[in-house]
Protein backbone atom coordinates (compact mmCIF):
# COMPACT_ATOMS: atom_id res chain seq x y z
CA UNK A 1 0.00 0.00 0.00
CA UNK A 2 1.55 3.23 -1.52
CA UNK A 3 0.64 6.02 0.40
CA UNK A 4 0.17 9.80 -0.82
CA UNK A 5 2.21 12.36 -0.17
CA UNK A 6 -0.09 14.19 2.25
CA UNK A 7 -1.18 11.03 3.80
CA UNK A 8 2.56 9.85 4.40
CA UNK A 9 3.07 13.62 5.99
CA UNK A 10 -0.22 12.74 8.42
CA UNK A 11 1.08 9.07 9.72
CA UNK A 12 4.50 10.79 10.14
CA UNK A 13 2.75 13.61 12.16
CA UNK A 14 1.25 11.47 14.42
CA UNK A 15 4.75 9.55 15.46
CA UNK A 16 5.96 13.30 16.18
CA UNK A 17 3.33 13.50 18.52
CA UNK A 18 3.42 10.55 20.06
CA UNK A 19 7.45 11.08 20.71
CA UNK A 20 7.25 14.59 21.66
CA UNK A 21 4.14 15.23 23.71
CA UNK A 22 1.92 13.44 26.27
CA UNK A 23 -1.38 14.62 25.40
CA UNK A 24 -4.23 12.82 22.55
CA UNK A 25 -3.19 13.77 18.44
CA UNK A 26 -6.22 14.29 16.43
CA UNK A 27 -5.34 13.69 12.34
CA UNK A 28 -8.01 15.78 10.13
CA UNK A 29 -7.92 15.15 6.37
CA UNK A 30 -11.22 16.00 4.49
CA UNK A 31 -14.14 13.25 3.17
CA UNK A 32 -12.94 10.68 0.65
CA UNK A 33 -9.26 12.00 1.33
CA UNK A 34 -8.27 9.14 2.42
CA UNK A 35 -8.30 8.13 6.48
CA UNK A 36 -8.01 4.09 6.44
CA UNK A 37 -4.87 3.99 4.73
CA UNK A 38 -3.33 6.25 7.78
CA UNK A 39 -5.25 4.73 9.71
CA UNK A 40 -3.69 1.10 8.73
CA UNK A 41 -0.44 1.98 8.29
CA UNK A 42 -0.24 2.75 12.08
CA UNK A 43 -1.92 -0.36 12.78
CA UNK A 44 0.63 -2.11 10.92
CA UNK A 45 3.78 -0.17 11.87
CA UNK A 46 2.60 -0.76 15.49
CA UNK A 47 1.94 -4.74 15.11
CA UNK A 48 4.79 -5.68 12.69
CA UNK A 49 7.98 -2.50 13.62
CA UNK A 50 7.32 -2.17 17.39
CA UNK A 51 5.12 -5.15 18.82
CA UNK A 52 2.84 -3.73 19.88
CA UNK A 53 -1.59 -3.91 20.04
CA UNK A 54 -3.78 -1.87 18.87
CA UNK A 55 -7.61 -1.22 19.46
CA UNK A 56 -10.14 0.86 17.22
CA UNK A 57 -13.01 1.97 18.75
CA UNK A 58 -16.14 3.23 17.13
CA UNK A 59 -20.09 3.62 18.72
CA UNK A 60 -22.04 2.09 16.27
CA UNK A 61 -22.08 -0.94 14.44
CA UNK A 62 -22.07 0.26 10.65
CA UNK A 63 -18.53 1.61 11.42
CA UNK A 64 -17.55 -0.96 13.19
CA UNK A 65 -18.00 -3.02 9.73
CA UNK A 66 -16.85 -0.25 7.58
CA UNK A 67 -13.58 -0.01 9.61
CA UNK A 68 -13.01 -3.86 8.97
CA UNK A 69 -13.35 -3.77 5.36
CA UNK A 70 -11.52 -0.70 4.84
CA UNK A 71 -9.18 -2.24 6.71
CA UNK A 72 -8.96 -5.59 4.93
CA UNK A 73 -9.19 -4.18 1.58
CA UNK A 74 -6.43 -1.15 2.26
CA UNK A 75 -4.51 -3.87 3.46
CA UNK A 76 -4.66 -7.55 3.25
CA UNK A 77 -1.67 -8.57 4.60
CA UNK A 78 -3.38 -7.72 8.04
CA UNK A 79 -6.07 -10.12 7.13
CA UNK A 80 -5.55 -12.53 10.54
CA UNK A 81 -4.57 -10.06 12.58
CA UNK A 82 -7.63 -8.47 12.97
CA UNK A 83 -10.43 -9.56 15.48
CA UNK A 84 -14.21 -7.95 16.51
CA UNK A 85 -15.30 -7.28 19.74
CA UNK A 86 -18.76 -6.24 19.51
CA UNK A 87 -21.98 -7.68 20.78
CA UNK A 88 -24.35 -5.88 18.22
CA UNK A 89 -22.36 -8.39 15.68
CA UNK A 90 -22.07 -11.42 17.48
CA UNK A 91 -18.50 -11.71 18.07
CA UNK A 92 -15.97 -11.23 20.98
CA UNK A 93 -12.67 -11.79 20.14
CA UNK A 94 -9.79 -11.11 22.35
CA UNK A 95 -6.18 -12.09 20.98
CA UNK A 96 -5.90 -10.39 18.01
CA UNK A 97 -3.06 -7.74 17.73
CA UNK A 98 -5.44 -5.28 16.34
CA UNK A 99 -9.33 -5.74 17.73
CA UNK A 100 -12.10 -3.29 16.00
CA UNK A 101 -14.35 -2.61 18.71
CA UNK A 102 -17.76 -0.97 19.91
CA UNK A 103 -17.17 1.25 22.97
CA UNK A 104 -20.70 -0.20 24.33
CA UNK A 105 -19.46 -3.77 24.06
CA UNK A 106 -15.96 -2.99 25.98
CA UNK A 107 -15.72 0.06 28.10
CA UNK A 108 -16.11 -2.21 31.02
CA UNK A 109 -14.19 -4.74 29.74
CA UNK A 110 -10.40 -3.68 29.29
CA UNK A 111 -8.64 -5.75 31.68
CA UNK A 112 -10.32 -8.21 29.83
CA UNK A 113 -9.11 -7.04 26.46
CA UNK A 114 -5.65 -7.28 28.00
CA UNK A 115 -2.75 -4.41 27.05
CA UNK A 116 -2.88 -2.46 24.34
CA UNK A 117 -0.52 0.52 22.75
CA UNK A 118 -2.90 2.30 20.90
CA UNK A 119 -6.46 3.14 21.03
CA UNK A 120 -7.58 4.96 17.83
CA UNK A 121 -11.21 6.41 17.16
CA UNK A 122 -12.07 6.43 13.73
CA UNK A 123 -14.99 9.31 13.33
CA UNK A 124 -13.76 10.67 15.91
CA UNK A 125 -16.38 13.56 15.90
CA UNK A 126 -19.52 11.23 16.81
CA UNK A 127 -18.10 10.44 20.05
CA UNK A 128 -21.47 12.16 21.68
CA UNK A 129 -20.85 15.15 24.91
CA UNK A 130 -22.53 12.71 26.79
CA UNK A 131 -20.98 9.09 25.59
CA UNK A 132 -17.61 10.54 26.55
CA UNK A 133 -18.05 9.15 29.84
CA UNK A 134 -17.51 5.29 28.30
CA UNK A 135 -14.76 6.34 26.26
CA UNK A 136 -13.20 8.06 29.27
CA UNK A 137 -13.86 5.00 31.84
CA UNK A 138 -12.18 2.93 28.94
CA UNK A 139 -9.20 4.60 29.06
CA UNK A 140 -9.23 4.85 32.67
CA UNK A 141 -8.94 1.03 32.95
CA UNK A 142 -6.74 0.44 29.65
CA UNK A 143 -4.20 2.24 31.14
CA UNK A 144 -4.24 0.29 34.57
CA UNK A 145 -3.45 -2.11 32.31
CA UNK A 146 -0.71 -0.20 30.17
CA UNK A 147 -0.43 3.48 31.78
CA UNK A 148 1.74 4.13 28.37
CA UNK A 149 -1.38 3.37 26.39
CA UNK A 150 -2.15 6.82 23.86
CA UNK A 151 -5.22 7.67 22.16
CA UNK A 152 -5.36 8.66 19.05
CA UNK A 153 -8.66 10.39 16.93
CA UNK A 154 -9.30 10.45 13.00
CA UNK A 155 -11.71 12.35 11.28
CA UNK A 156 -12.88 15.29 8.74
CA UNK A 157 -14.94 17.27 10.70
CA UNK A 158 -12.59 18.27 14.06
CA UNK A 159 -16.34 19.93 15.97
CA UNK A 160 -19.42 19.17 16.99
CA UNK A 161 -22.48 21.44 16.89
CA UNK A 162 -23.27 21.06 20.78
CA UNK A 163 -19.88 21.40 22.32
CA UNK A 164 -17.63 23.33 19.30
CA UNK A 165 -13.85 22.15 18.50
CA UNK A 166 -13.21 18.37 19.74
CA UNK A 167 -10.12 19.18 20.65
CA UNK A 168 -9.16 20.99 23.73
CA UNK A 169 -7.38 20.27 26.93
CA UNK A 170 -9.57 18.98 29.11
CA UNK A 171 -11.10 17.12 26.04
CA UNK A 172 -10.21 13.30 25.09
CA UNK A 173 -8.47 14.46 22.16
CA UNK A 174 -6.19 17.63 22.96
CA UNK A 175 -4.13 18.54 19.87
CA UNK A 176 -4.46 18.46 16.11
CA UNK A 177 -1.17 17.41 14.89
CA UNK A 178 -2.35 17.09 10.77
CA UNK A 179 -4.47 18.82 9.26
CA UNK A 180 -5.28 19.36 5.31
CA UNK A 181 -8.13 21.16 3.76
CA UNK A 182 -10.47 20.17 0.89
CA UNK A 183 -9.23 23.30 -1.47
CA UNK A 184 -5.52 21.58 -1.48
CA UNK A 185 -6.90 18.18 -2.22
CA UNK A 186 -8.65 19.47 -4.93
CA UNK A 187 -5.79 21.42 -6.27
CA UNK A 188 -3.47 17.96 -6.28
CA UNK A 189 -6.56 16.07 -7.68
CA UNK A 190 -7.07 14.22 -5.00
CA UNK A 191 -11.01 15.33 -4.60
CA UNK A 192 -13.44 16.17 -6.98
CA UNK A 193 -14.07 19.71 -8.03
CA UNK A 194 -17.64 21.26 -6.19
CA UNK A 195 -19.88 24.21 -7.78
CA UNK A 196 -22.97 25.47 -6.04
CA UNK A 197 -26.43 26.55 -7.26
CA UNK A 198 -28.80 28.55 -5.74
CA UNK A 199 -32.93 27.33 -5.34
CA UNK A 200 -35.40 29.74 -6.75
CA UNK A 201 -37.52 29.47 -4.02
CA UNK A 202 -36.35 30.91 -0.70
CA UNK A 203 -37.18 29.39 3.12
CA UNK A 204 -37.20 31.96 5.59
CA UNK A 205 -35.35 30.23 8.95
CA UNK A 206 -35.73 33.06 10.69
CA UNK A 207 -38.38 31.47 12.96
CA UNK A 208 -36.41 27.95 13.53
CA UNK A 209 -35.67 27.54 17.41
CA UNK A 210 -32.45 25.49 18.22
CA UNK A 211 -31.94 22.91 20.50
CA UNK A 212 -29.28 20.93 21.51
CA UNK A 213 -27.41 23.07 19.14
CA UNK A 214 -29.63 21.99 16.44
CA UNK A 215 -32.69 23.39 14.14
CA UNK A 216 -35.69 21.68 15.81
CA UNK A 217 -36.71 18.34 13.88
CA UNK A 218 -40.25 19.21 13.68
CA UNK A 219 -40.06 22.36 13.02
CA UNK A 220 -37.82 22.33 9.75
CA UNK A 221 -39.99 19.08 8.40
CA UNK A 222 -43.02 21.09 8.66
CA UNK A 223 -41.07 24.51 6.81
CA UNK A 224 -39.74 22.51 3.91
CA UNK A 225 -42.28 20.06 3.61
CA UNK A 226 -44.50 23.02 1.94
CA UNK A 227 -46.23 21.09 -1.52
CA UNK A 228 -45.32 24.71 -3.74
CA UNK A 229 -41.85 24.51 -2.71
CA UNK A 230 -41.27 20.99 -2.46
CA UNK A 231 -42.42 20.95 -5.97
CA UNK A 232 -40.74 23.86 -6.53
CA UNK A 233 -37.15 22.27 -5.70
CA UNK A 234 -37.94 18.79 -7.76
CA UNK A 235 -38.28 21.07 -11.04
CA UNK A 236 -35.62 22.47 -10.65
CA UNK A 237 -33.08 19.38 -9.41
CA UNK A 238 -34.62 17.66 -12.41
CA UNK A 239 -33.67 20.88 -14.59
CA UNK A 240 -30.19 21.10 -12.90
CA UNK A 241 -29.14 17.67 -13.32
CA UNK A 242 -30.23 16.74 -16.65
CA UNK A 243 -26.80 15.82 -17.78
CA UNK A 244 -25.71 14.66 -13.95
CA UNK A 245 -25.62 10.86 -13.36
CA UNK A 246 -26.23 10.35 -9.82
CA UNK A 247 -28.36 12.54 -7.27
CA UNK A 248 -28.42 12.54 -3.57
CA UNK A 249 -31.14 14.24 -1.84
CA UNK A 250 -31.45 14.95 1.92
CA UNK A 251 -34.31 15.52 3.17
CA UNK A 252 -36.15 17.14 6.31
CA UNK A 253 -37.98 14.42 7.74
CA UNK A 254 -39.66 10.92 6.71
CA UNK A 255 -42.88 12.73 5.58
CA UNK A 256 -41.16 15.43 3.36
CA UNK A 257 -38.65 12.57 2.19
CA UNK A 258 -41.72 10.81 1.10
CA UNK A 259 -43.33 13.72 -0.35
CA UNK A 260 -39.75 14.27 -2.52
CA UNK A 261 -39.90 10.68 -3.72
CA UNK A 262 -44.20 11.10 -4.96
CA UNK A 263 -43.17 15.10 -6.76
CA UNK A 264 -40.37 13.18 -8.65
CA UNK A 265 -42.12 10.15 -9.41
CA UNK A 266 -45.21 12.45 -10.80
CA UNK A 267 -42.49 14.06 -12.96
CA UNK A 268 -41.42 10.98 -14.20
CA UNK A 269 -38.16 10.27 -12.37
CA UNK A 270 -37.70 7.37 -9.99
CA UNK A 271 -36.70 7.94 -6.52
CA UNK A 272 -35.53 6.02 -4.08
CA UNK A 273 -35.93 6.12 -0.47
CA UNK A 274 -34.19 5.26 3.14
CA UNK A 275 -34.38 6.08 6.32
CA UNK A 276 -33.32 4.49 9.58
CA UNK A 277 -36.53 2.46 9.54
CA UNK A 278 -35.82 0.73 5.99
CA UNK A 279 -35.56 -2.68 6.15
CA UNK A 280 -32.18 -3.60 5.79
CA UNK A 281 -32.51 -5.94 2.89
CA UNK A 282 -34.46 -3.18 1.14
CA UNK A 283 -31.65 -0.36 1.75
CA UNK A 284 -29.03 -2.83 0.79
CA UNK A 285 -30.97 -3.22 -2.46
CA UNK A 286 -31.69 0.57 -2.81
CA UNK A 287 -27.99 1.80 -2.29
CA UNK A 288 -27.00 -0.93 -4.87
CA UNK A 289 -29.16 0.09 -7.55
CA UNK A 290 -27.87 3.68 -6.54
CA UNK A 291 -24.48 3.21 -6.81
CA UNK A 292 -24.50 1.04 -9.76
CA UNK A 293 -26.67 3.85 -11.76
CA UNK A 294 -29.60 1.83 -11.94
CA UNK A 295 -31.07 4.86 -9.80
CA UNK A 296 -30.66 8.42 -10.66
CA UNK A 297 -32.47 9.77 -7.28
CA UNK A 298 -32.03 9.01 -4.14
CA UNK A 299 -33.88 10.75 -0.90
CA UNK A 300 -32.60 9.83 2.54
CA UNK A 301 -33.20 11.14 6.18
CA UNK A 302 -30.07 11.01 8.10
CA UNK A 303 -28.66 8.00 7.42
CA UNK A 304 -26.27 8.64 4.33
CA UNK A 305 -23.63 11.01 5.97
CA UNK A 306 -20.68 9.80 7.68
CA UNK A 307 -18.92 6.60 6.24
CA UNK A 308 -21.38 5.88 3.42
CA UNK A 309 -19.77 6.08 -0.31
CA UNK A 310 -21.25 6.16 -3.54
CA UNK A 311 -18.11 8.04 -5.94
CA UNK A 312 -20.60 8.44 -8.78
CA UNK A 313 -22.67 10.95 -6.42
CA UNK A 314 -22.23 14.37 -8.62
CA UNK A 315 -24.75 16.02 -7.49
CA UNK A 316 -26.29 16.69 -3.48
CA UNK A 317 -29.01 18.33 -3.19
CA UNK A 318 -29.63 19.78 0.28
CA UNK A 319 -33.70 20.31 0.94
CA UNK A 320 -32.89 20.82 4.76
CA UNK A 321 -31.48 23.41 6.79
CA UNK A 322 -28.54 23.00 9.61
CA UNK A 323 -27.24 24.77 12.16
CA UNK A 324 -24.74 21.90 12.54
CA UNK A 325 -21.56 22.35 10.51
CA UNK A 326 -20.47 19.18 11.34
CA UNK A 327 -23.68 17.70 9.20
CA UNK A 328 -23.48 20.73 6.45
CA UNK A 329 -20.00 19.52 5.55
CA UNK A 330 -20.75 15.28 5.83
CA UNK A 331 -23.68 16.24 3.50
CA UNK A 332 -21.89 17.96 0.72
CA UNK A 333 -18.83 15.40 1.25
CA UNK A 334 -20.72 13.07 0.09
CA UNK A 335 -19.88 14.58 -3.65
CA UNK A 336 -16.13 14.53 -3.18
CA UNK A 337 -14.78 11.39 -4.48
CA UNK A 338 -13.46 11.15 -7.66
CA UNK A 339 -15.37 8.75 -10.43
CA UNK A 340 -14.39 8.02 -13.59
CA UNK A 341 -16.67 10.43 -16.42
CA UNK A 342 -17.56 12.89 -13.32
CA UNK A 343 -16.16 16.50 -13.59
CA UNK A 344 -17.63 17.95 -10.68
CA UNK A 345 -19.98 17.81 -8.11
CA UNK A 346 -23.36 20.19 -8.09
CA UNK A 347 -24.08 21.54 -4.83
CA UNK A 348 -28.27 22.66 -4.62
CA UNK A 349 -28.82 24.55 -1.47
CA UNK A 350 -32.41 24.76 -0.62
CA UNK A 351 -31.66 25.46 2.76
CA UNK A 352 -29.56 28.20 3.33
CA UNK A 353 -26.35 26.38 4.51
CA UNK A 354 -23.56 27.57 2.77
CA UNK A 355 -24.04 31.22 3.88
CA UNK A 356 -25.06 30.18 7.41
CA UNK A 357 -21.73 27.87 8.18
CA UNK A 358 -19.55 29.56 5.04
CA UNK A 359 -17.56 27.92 2.36
CA UNK A 360 -17.02 23.99 2.53
CA UNK A 361 -13.34 24.36 2.87
CA UNK A 362 -13.25 27.64 5.40
CA UNK A 363 -16.12 26.67 8.15
CA UNK A 364 -17.10 29.21 10.69
CA UNK A 365 -16.75 27.12 14.07
CA UNK A 366 -17.43 28.76 16.65
CA UNK A 367 -15.74 26.91 20.06
CA UNK A 368 -18.65 26.15 22.43
CA UNK A 369 -17.05 24.31 24.88
CA UNK A 370 -17.01 27.31 27.13
CA UNK A 371 -20.29 27.90 27.48
CA UNK A 372 -20.92 30.44 24.35
CA UNK A 373 -18.21 31.46 21.69
CA UNK A 374 -18.82 34.76 20.12
CA UNK A 375 -21.82 36.50 19.66
CA UNK A 376 -22.87 37.47 15.71
CA UNK A 377 -21.78 40.76 14.68
CA UNK A 378 -22.54 42.99 11.84
CA UNK A 379 -21.27 46.47 10.65
CA UNK A 380 -23.02 49.81 10.78
CA UNK A 381 -22.88 50.35 7.13
CA UNK A 382 -22.73 54.46 8.96
CA UNK A 383 -20.21 54.67 11.45
CA UNK A 384 -18.87 51.20 10.77
CA UNK A 385 -19.15 50.22 14.23
CA UNK A 386 -18.87 46.55 14.98
CA UNK A 387 -22.39 45.33 17.16
CA UNK A 388 -24.25 42.77 17.99
CA UNK A 389 -26.41 41.50 15.42
CA UNK A 390 -29.52 41.80 17.28
CA UNK A 391 -29.47 45.19 17.13
CA UNK A 392 -31.82 47.16 14.86
CA UNK A 393 -30.46 50.65 15.56
CA UNK A 394 -26.86 51.21 15.95
CA UNK A 395 -26.33 52.43 19.62
CA UNK A 396 -23.55 54.56 18.57
CA UNK A 397 -24.95 56.40 15.73
CA UNK A 398 -28.84 56.05 15.38
CA UNK A 399 -28.61 54.05 11.82
CA UNK A 400 -31.78 52.18 11.82
CA UNK A 401 -31.02 48.73 9.68
CA UNK A 402 -33.56 48.00 7.09
CA UNK A 403 -36.09 45.28 8.07
CA UNK A 404 -35.13 43.08 5.42
CA UNK A 405 -31.25 42.29 6.61
CA UNK A 406 -31.92 39.49 8.77
CA UNK A 407 -34.62 37.66 6.35
CA UNK A 408 -31.39 38.49 3.29
CA UNK A 409 -28.85 36.69 6.10
CA UNK A 410 -31.02 33.62 5.47
CA UNK A 411 -32.23 33.96 1.75
CA UNK A 412 -28.87 34.39 0.40
CA UNK A 413 -27.34 31.88 2.41
CA UNK A 414 -27.87 29.17 -0.49
CA UNK A 415 -26.41 31.62 -3.13
CA UNK A 416 -22.70 31.31 -1.54
CA UNK A 417 -19.97 29.87 -3.32
CA UNK A 418 -19.51 26.21 -1.97
CA UNK A 419 -15.66 26.71 -2.09
CA UNK A 420 -13.70 30.00 -0.96
CA UNK A 421 -13.37 32.23 -4.24
CA UNK A 422 -15.63 30.25 -5.52
CA UNK A 423 -18.22 31.82 -8.61
CA UNK A 424 -21.64 31.20 -8.05
CA UNK A 425 -24.31 32.51 -10.81
CA UNK A 426 -27.89 32.02 -9.54
CA UNK A 427 -31.24 33.08 -11.84
CA UNK A 428 -34.23 34.88 -9.22
CA UNK A 429 -37.57 35.39 -10.18
CA UNK A 430 -38.91 38.50 -9.36
CA UNK A 431 -41.91 39.52 -8.03
CA UNK A 432 -41.57 43.25 -7.60
CA UNK A 433 -39.67 45.90 -8.98
CA UNK A 434 -39.01 49.26 -6.86
CA UNK A 435 -37.07 52.56 -8.01
CA UNK A 436 -35.56 55.47 -6.29
CA UNK A 437 -33.41 58.02 -6.11
CA UNK A 438 -29.82 57.84 -4.92
CA UNK A 439 -27.84 60.43 -3.46
CA UNK A 440 -24.34 59.33 -2.72
CA UNK A 441 -23.89 60.13 1.21
CA UNK A 442 -21.58 63.19 1.93
CA UNK A 443 -21.65 64.36 -1.82
CA UNK A 444 -22.00 67.76 -2.66
CA UNK A 445 -25.47 68.79 -4.18
CA UNK A 446 -24.12 69.19 -7.61
CA UNK A 447 -22.96 65.34 -7.32
CA UNK A 448 -24.66 63.15 -9.72
CA UNK A 449 -27.65 61.61 -8.71
CA UNK A 450 -28.72 57.34 -9.44
CA UNK A 451 -31.23 55.64 -10.28
CA UNK A 452 -31.39 52.66 -7.93
CA UNK A 453 -33.65 49.58 -8.93
CA UNK A 454 -34.58 47.24 -6.31
CA UNK A 455 -35.49 44.13 -7.27
CA UNK A 456 -37.87 41.76 -5.01
CA UNK A 457 -36.57 38.07 -5.22
CA UNK A 458 -37.86 36.19 -2.34
CA UNK A 459 -39.73 37.82 1.30
CA UNK A 460 -38.05 40.72 1.90
CA UNK A 461 -34.84 39.63 0.07
CA UNK A 462 -33.75 42.21 -2.48
CA UNK A 463 -30.76 42.49 -5.27
CA UNK A 464 -30.09 46.19 -6.24
CA UNK A 465 -28.49 48.06 -9.65
CA UNK A 466 -28.09 51.46 -10.04
CA UNK A 467 -28.40 53.33 -13.43
CA UNK A 468 -26.34 56.63 -13.51
CA UNK A 469 -28.01 58.60 -16.20
CA UNK A 470 -26.45 62.25 -14.66
CA UNK A 471 -23.17 60.89 -14.83
CA UNK A 472 -20.99 60.94 -18.21
CA UNK A 473 -18.43 58.75 -20.37
CA UNK A 474 -18.81 55.15 -19.63
CA UNK A 475 -21.59 55.20 -16.98
CA UNK A 476 -24.06 57.36 -19.42
CA UNK A 477 -23.63 54.82 -21.92
CA UNK A 478 -24.39 51.65 -19.90
CA UNK A 479 -27.35 53.89 -18.60
CA UNK A 480 -28.33 54.63 -22.02
CA UNK A 481 -28.04 51.07 -23.31
CA UNK A 482 -30.18 49.56 -20.08
CA UNK A 483 -32.80 52.35 -21.02
CA UNK A 484 -33.32 51.60 -24.74
CA UNK A 485 -33.67 47.93 -23.94
CA UNK A 486 -36.86 48.61 -21.83
CA UNK A 487 -38.56 51.34 -23.09
CA UNK A 488 -39.53 53.49 -26.40
CA UNK A 489 -39.57 56.80 -24.23
CA UNK A 490 -36.47 58.71 -24.99
CA UNK A 491 -33.15 58.15 -22.94
CA UNK A 492 -34.32 60.39 -19.42
CA UNK A 493 -31.15 63.09 -18.69
CA UNK A 494 -32.53 62.48 -14.47
CA UNK A 495 -32.76 59.74 -11.95
CA UNK A 496 -35.60 61.64 -10.70
CA UNK A 497 -37.43 61.75 -14.41
CA UNK A 498 -36.08 58.21 -14.79
CA UNK A 499 -38.09 57.25 -11.43
CA UNK A 500 -40.88 58.92 -12.84
CA UNK A 501 -40.88 57.43 -16.18
CA UNK A 502 -40.25 54.18 -14.40
CA UNK A 503 -43.63 54.43 -11.91
CA UNK A 504 -45.70 55.64 -14.58
CA UNK A 505 -44.85 52.00 -16.62
CA UNK A 506 -42.52 53.27 -18.81
CA UNK A 507 -40.12 50.23 -18.70
CA UNK A 508 -40.74 46.60 -19.65
CA UNK A 509 -41.25 44.40 -16.55
CA UNK A 510 -38.10 42.54 -15.65
CA UNK A 511 -39.16 38.60 -14.79
CA UNK A 512 -35.34 37.43 -13.59
CA UNK A 513 -31.94 38.44 -13.02
CA UNK A 514 -28.88 36.14 -12.48
CA UNK A 515 -26.69 37.40 -10.16
CA UNK A 516 -22.73 36.20 -10.41
CA UNK A 517 -21.34 36.02 -6.44
CA UNK A 518 -17.95 36.03 -5.89
CA UNK A 519 -16.94 34.08 -3.13
CA UNK A 520 -15.15 36.61 -0.89
CA UNK A 521 -15.84 39.42 -3.23
CA UNK A 522 -17.70 42.94 -2.21
CA UNK A 523 -20.44 42.56 -4.35
CA UNK A 524 -22.69 40.83 -6.48
CA UNK A 525 -23.07 41.31 -10.52
CA UNK A 526 -26.18 40.98 -12.24
CA UNK A 527 -25.33 38.92 -15.21
CA UNK A 528 -28.57 39.04 -17.04
CA UNK A 529 -31.75 40.40 -17.24
CA UNK A 530 -35.10 38.34 -18.54
CA UNK A 531 -37.63 41.30 -19.68
CA UNK A 532 -40.91 41.30 -20.69
CA UNK A 533 -42.78 43.02 -23.50
CA UNK A 534 -41.70 46.86 -24.02
CA UNK A 535 -44.53 48.86 -23.62
CA UNK A 536 -45.69 51.25 -25.79
CA UNK A 537 -45.13 55.16 -25.16
CA UNK A 538 -46.73 57.17 -22.79
CA UNK A 539 -49.10 59.54 -23.75
CA UNK A 540 -48.00 62.50 -22.22
CA UNK A 541 -44.48 62.09 -20.32
CA UNK A 542 -44.06 65.73 -19.38
CA UNK A 543 -47.45 65.67 -17.45
CA UNK A 544 -44.86 64.10 -14.49
CA UNK A 545 -43.80 66.69 -11.48
CA UNK A 546 -40.16 65.59 -11.36
CA UNK A 547 -40.32 67.23 -7.15
CA UNK A 548 -43.36 64.55 -6.66
CA UNK A 549 -41.56 61.50 -6.28
CA UNK A 550 -38.66 61.54 -3.44
CA UNK A 551 -36.01 58.35 -3.22
CA UNK A 552 -34.96 57.04 -0.03
CA UNK A 553 -30.87 57.93 0.85
CA UNK A 554 -28.85 54.82 0.70
CA UNK A 555 -25.41 54.31 2.14
CA UNK A 556 -22.25 54.82 0.20
CA UNK A 557 -21.19 52.01 1.19
CA UNK A 558 -23.46 49.72 -0.40
CA UNK A 559 -23.02 51.59 -4.26
CA UNK A 560 -20.40 49.30 -6.03
CA UNK A 561 -18.35 52.40 -7.74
Amino acid sequence: MELRPYQLEAVEAVYDHLRTREDNPCVVIPTAGGKTPVMATICRDAVAKWGGRVLILAHVKELLEQAVDKLHAMAPDLWMKIGVYSAGLKSRDTEHPIIVAGIQSVYRRAAELDRFDLVIVDECHLIPPDGEGMYRTFLSETKAVNPSVRLIGLTATPYRMTTGMICGPENLLNHVCYEIGVRELIVQGYLCPLKSKAGKRKVDTSGLHIRGGEFIAGEVEQLMDDDSLVRSACREIIEYTQDRHTVLIFAAGVQHALHVQRVLGEMGHECGFVCGETLPFERAETIRRFRDGQLKYLVNVNVLTTGFDAPNIDCVALLRPTNSPGLYYQMVGRGFRLHPGKTDCLVLDFGGNILRHGPVDALEIKDRSSGGGNAPAKECPQCQAVIHAAYAVCPDCGFEFPSRERQRHDGEASTEGILSGAITDTEYEITETLYNVHVKRGAPEDHPRSMRVDYRVGFNQYVSEWICFEHTGYARAKAEAWWRARSREPVPDTAQEAVDLADAGALARTLAITVRHVEGGKYDRILRHALGPIPPRLEDPDSFDEGESVGCGISDEEVPF
